[in-house]
């Protein structure tokens, strides 16, 4: 019976460990593994995701190359960036943005022509929790290296639980 005990509790504390995976927001690395650059299709590549508030963008780039502003929509279309770009930019080559509330956000690298060039990204940001009344959708594949680790970690955790129900029914 001390056994039976134990994997109870093995149980709990693998469900616990693995429940704030499992809620967790996603981190969207902008570009996948191409970063933040020249000559990619951004709009075609957001049009791939689903962005939740409480959800992160980052933006993977050379600092010595390119930066990040953020703009209106009608800045956005024209690529009309604020004087000086670069006192409203990111510019770390590693930039964070929580995406904080549903709607639009605009996205462009302020150096030269690079918004011109088509280095610019629209994103839009639902809310976090599903309408009861929606039907379920498989949620889109995970978008960066470090969330793909934490869907097997899911998944794991899911497999885990599975095995001990099973363990429990035999």
């Amino acid at each position: 019976m001390a056994s039976k005990q134990t994997l109870v509790l093995v149980a709990a504390a693998l469900a616990v460990a693995f429940l704030p995976a499992l809620a967790a927001a996603t981190e969207h690395w902008v570009g996948d593994d191409q970063g933040w650059k020249l000559g990619f299709n951004y709009s075609a590549w957001a049009e791939t995701k689903e962005f939740k508030v409480g959800d992160a963008l980052v933006f993977k780039y050379m600092e010595s190359k390119h930066n990040v502003v953020e703009l209106s929509g009608a800045d956005f279309a024209a690529c009309n960036l604020p004087a000086p770009a670069s006192a409203k930019a990111l510019t770390t080559g590693q930039d964070q943005v929580t995406l904080d509330e549903a709607g639009r956000r605009w996205f462009a690298c302020g150096v030269g022509t690079h918004c011109q060039q088509g280095m610019k990204v629209k994103i839009n940001i639902v809310a976090a929790t599903e309408d009861a009344g929606a039907p379920s959708v498989a949620p889109p594949p995970p978008s960066s290296p470090a969330a793909k680790v934490q869907a097997c970690l899911a998944q794991a955790a899911v497999t885990v639980t599975a095995v001990i129900a099973a363990v429990f029914v035999f």
